[in-house]
């Protein structure tokens, strides 16, 4: 592969990218309940469905932008809290089908923005929370002091810089990605959790940011998981609501839940112990340092927590693994910069090898591995950006080389094999293209609107049917 000139890459630029055809919704998933209900109905009073994801709701003063929601079972006809939801695929009913059942358990309201995905600018986005925000709040009973916003990747980030911006917000959950402006926006008022699986190439950056915040008098944590870039598991997310809880008990907003404070002090003393008994000081001292956040304000068995967490830090073995994180954070740092200077004049000898020596370790239960599989995400974003930059300005042949290396490292990746389309077209080998975008929606692909209007399909005109790949995006 010769040496190629692109737009050098930033770390700003993979935020804004984040995710590229990932976390896309399984057929089995989806939710067909619309209402349908539009302006010239405004004086009907609104009813919606309870225990039950309701895919889209047309917003009254913008039809064009819509949202899914979920009411618990329990119904709403008292004043609840809510958490407002942004997927970077604007595919609003996924994070409500998979945390429904917290909805439940905390009988909050749940919402997901079907507007707000990447792409977007800050105006935008600012402009889909409002019309988000207005029509909610008038057709729904929602608790004014308890509006909480979770995203994930691309959609962490918009719900941070909304929170930023709106002082109505007690709290953010940023899953998956983390927007550095928060560090210098010093004390703010509501509540930050960034959430991170272990093999997230965002997770060294979320640190950071949790970090930063250690230097100012905001609440905030950091929960980690055993996972890549994706959506958190239930039992995660768990957590973090359970955190919404303690703030609200903390601010006085809600009476301290003695009997909910309990449960999760033997929880968690329990996790502690386990992880002490694997010798895994490390998560050991997570958790305490977790919990320690958690209860601060409210009990005073807070101070055991406290406790723990700096017995733990003497431990010789705690410090002992500590050390081995912080060089493993080293090498993660200057294998990117290696890879960095190869992107640039690297060649395919050279990442063939790369690749299947971080496929290889990236599948040890182990630190190690888990820094691999952050490289592996790393590279799929990278080679993500690398095929964009270079497709747009039609350099294929170097484009063509970055998007095949693109199918290797992230195979099920719909984004590699529709680049893949869009270069097959371009070179008019329409069954190429047809395979590629069959494929692509297989993965996950399912921008209608991108796909019936990208030029190089229309060029081929009816040598590809586009109407037979349509009917396939579920």
């Amino acid at each position: 592969m010769k040496a190629v000139r692109f737009v050098r890459l930033t770390i700003v630029f993979f935020y804004m990218v984040s995710c590229a055809g990932k976390n896309s919704r399984n057929a089995a998933e989806e939710t067909n309940d619309v209402d349908t209900t539009l302006a010239n109905a405004a004086s009907v009073a609104d009813s919606f469905k309870t225990g039950q994801v309701i895919a889209q709701v047309i917003c009254k003063a913008d039809p064009q932008q819509s949202y899914a929601l979920y009411i618990p079972a329990s119904g709403n006809n008292e004043s609840l809290p809510v958490v407002y939801f942004f997927d970077p695929h604007g595919d609003g009913s996924l994070p409500l089908d998979k945390y429904k059942v917290l909805g439940d358990k905390y009988d909050f309201i749940l919402i997901g923005s079907n507007n707000s995905k990447n792409g977007n600018d800050w105006s935008t986005a600012e402009s889909i929370w409002n019309t988000l925000f207005n029509d909610s709040q008038k057709r729904l009973k929602i608790n004014a002091n308890r509006i909480y916003l979770c995203g994930f990747s691309g959609g962490a980030k918009v719900a941070t810089y909304i929170g930023l911006h709106q002082n109505q917000i007690k709290g953010v959950i940023a899953n998956g990605a983390g927007l550095p402006d928060i560090i210098n926006a010093g004390n703010f008022n509501f509540s930050f959790t960034a959430i991170a699986g272990e093999g997230d190439l965002n997770m060294t950056d979320l640190v950071a940011i949790d970090n930063g915040l250690d230097q100012t008098q905001t609440r905030h944590r950091i929960i980690f998981f055993d996972g890549i870039h994706e959506w958190a598991p239930e039992n995660t997310m768990d957590i973090a609501f359970t955190g919404f809880q303690f703030d609200a008990m903390q601010e006085k907003i809600i009476p301290v839940d003695n009997v909910f404070v309990s449960s999760y002090i033997t929880d968690s003393k329990k996790r502690i112990a386990d992880f002490v008994k694997q010798n895994n000081f490390l998560k050991a001292e997570q958790e305490s340092k977790l919990t320690a956040n958690m209860l601060d304000g409210i009990t005073s068995d807070v101070n055991w927590f406290k406790e723990k967490d700096a017995s733990l830090k003497n431990n010789p073995a705690y410090q002992k693994q500590w050390q081995a994180k912080q060089n493993l954070l080293t090498t993660e740092q200057n294998l990117k910069n290696e890879y960095e200077k190869q992107f640039q004049q690297g060649d395919m000898n050279y990442w063939m090898k790369t690749i299947n020596d971080i496929d290889a370790r990236s599948k040890a239960a182990t630190a190690e591995g888990a820094m691999y599989k952050r490289l592996k995400a790393y590279l799929s974003l990278a080679f993500y950006s690398i095929s964009n930059q270079l497709i747009k300005g039609s350099q294929d042949a170097d484009a063509q080389n970055f998007v095949n290396l693109y199918k290797i490292i992230d195979p099920a990746n719909s984004e590699a094999w529709y680049f893949s389309a869009i270069l097959n077209a371009r070179g008019k080998n329409a069954k190429a293209t047809q395979d590629d975008l069959i494929k692509a929606v297989g993965d996950g692909f399912n921008d209608k609107t991108r796909l019936m209007q990208q030029p190089e399909f229309q060029q081929l005109g009816n040598q590809i049917d586009l109407a037979e790949i349509e009917s396939k995006i579920k």
